[in-house]
């Protein structure tokens, strides 16, 4: 008689992942817990840095305004984040395009019906609601991406993504049109339309959701040459953009420019700038500073009333302000936690669409905070990126909480052994037999 391969040994379900399914936090744990540590870091820096609001002369709102509006956010979307972790993973595999296309559309709207601040429409009003759906295109982004690289596991070690420098041979050269037709449209252009849409109005995030999709191909074994090529394509773009003073390209530039005189002029200490000439990153320096290694203390932050959006730009500078740089470093290693358990959420999947789900939108909130982080301590310009669910903000953090929602839902299936596994695709397979 034939032994039974441990493969093909037919699994009997067990009481543990039925009990699993009915539990209300379900996934991985490791993840709850870092989602409710953040979200009470959340209410505290909301609700000590907005004092400079409150206590503006010409604004008759309390730092209880701020509170209660941040804790409204923040119950609908944990409870949205817990819907959407009960959500079969097969069903973002099939909503994927058209959550897509209408999140592009979304954010085109915004640059027409769009609440305008500082030169770039971002937000489009829905009652005393700013939504801003480019938000919502980041996710949606990361999840076409997915599906796309998964249904192209089979072949994707020879597909071609990038055309040919060559233009003009696109439409007559057999091979460009088969480049284009298996490549580049399905993969390419989904990732090209959102940074295109992004970035006249939040060019940091642009480069975020390209960068987020430059590493899932990777992940998703796209040749590396190819990617190298879109690399090139990239810089090439950037250029263009800066030469033709496109988009926000001008202020990107004075970003650029303050912050490489920053790197490049001596500190004159006999003569020091007044505070309203210093730039939010000085501001956010200084923050850091009075910080020290144990903090302020809760509430006794100095630097809040010269920061500009102490709140949202540089809540983590005002954290380390407050709370000192050794409660600040165990924020970071959250963030970097984040990633590591979908590393881990990854490795069990098996098959593709779920693995690169996860381990794509957790990328996305550890690069944001990342970003975030680096403005803070001067190794970047500033780029505007908030701080995954600690700044205030309404979309900011509700589509940070969905994302999360999906890694547990993932995580989910893990753990129940539900996942649909298509015409055996399997990352993890592909690279051991290879």
């Amino acid at each position: 008689m034939k032994k039974n391969s441990p493969t093909n040994t037919p699994t009997t379900p067990t009481t543990e992942p039925r009990a699993e399914r009915y539990r209300f936090f379900s996934g991985d744990r490791v993840l709850w817990v870092i989602v409710a540590v953040l979200a009470v870091i959340s209410v505290l820096v909301v609700y000590s840095s907005t004092a400079k609001m409150a206590y503006d002369p010409d604004s008759d709102l309390s730092t209880v305004h701020f509170l209660r509006q941040q804790l409204i956010i923040l119950v609908l979307s944990l409870g949205t984040m817990c819907a959407v972790q009960k959500i079969d993973c097969r069903i973002y595999n099939k909503l994927a395009k058209p959550v897509y296309i209408l999140s592009l559309l979304a954010t085109v709207a915004a640059y027409f019906i769009g609440h305008a601040t500082n030169g770039a429409s971002r937000w489009i009003p829905l009652g005393s609601f700013q939504f801003q759906p480019s938000e919502a295109l980041k996710i949606a982004t990361v999840l076409y991406l997915a599906r796309q690289l998964a249904c192209r596991q089979k072949n994707i070690a020879n597909l071609r993504i990038v055309p040919s420098g060559r233009f003009w041979t696109w439409r007559t050269s057999r091979q460009q049109r088969r480049i284009w037709r298996e490549g580049t449209r399905p993969i390419l252009l989904p990732v090209f339309f959102s940074c295109l849409v992004i970035f006249p109005a939040h060019t940091s995030a642009a480069v975020l959701v390209f960068l987020t999709s430059w590493v899932m191909m990777l992940i998703g074994r796209v040749r590396i040459r190819e990617l190298l090529k879109l690399l090139g394509w990239a810089f090439a773009g950037i250029l263009l953009i800066f030469a033709l003073n496109l988009g926000r390209s001008e202020t990107a530039e004075g970003r650029l420019t303050t912050w490489w005189h920053s790197w490049t002029h001596e500190y004159n200490a006999d003569a020091p700038k007044p505070a309203d000439k210093l730039t939010d990153t000085e501001r956010s320096m200084i923050a850091i500073h009075n910080g020290g290694i144990f903090g302020e203390g809760a509430g006794q932050s100095v630097m809040r009333v010269e920061m500009i959006h102490p709140e949202s730009d540089y809540a983590y500078a005002f954290f380390v302000e407050e709370y000192g740089l050794l409660l600040a470093v165990a924020l970071l290693m959250l963030y970097l936690w984040i990633f590591f358990r979908a590393i881990e959420i990854f490795g069990q999947c098996g098959t593709a669409f779920p693995g690169l789900l996860a381990l794509g939108l957790a990328l996305l909130i550890t690069s944001q905070a990342l970003l975030h982080i680096m403005v803070t301590v001067n190794l970047i310009p500033e780029t505007g990126q908030t701080l995954p669910l600690i700044s205030r903000g309404g979309s900011s953090t509700l589509f940070t909480t969905i994302a999360l929602g999906m890694i547990l839902s993932v995580s989910r299936q893990n753990d129940e052994q539900s996942h649909e596994r298509p015409r055996g695709e399997s990352i993890l397979q592909e690279r051991s037999e290879a």
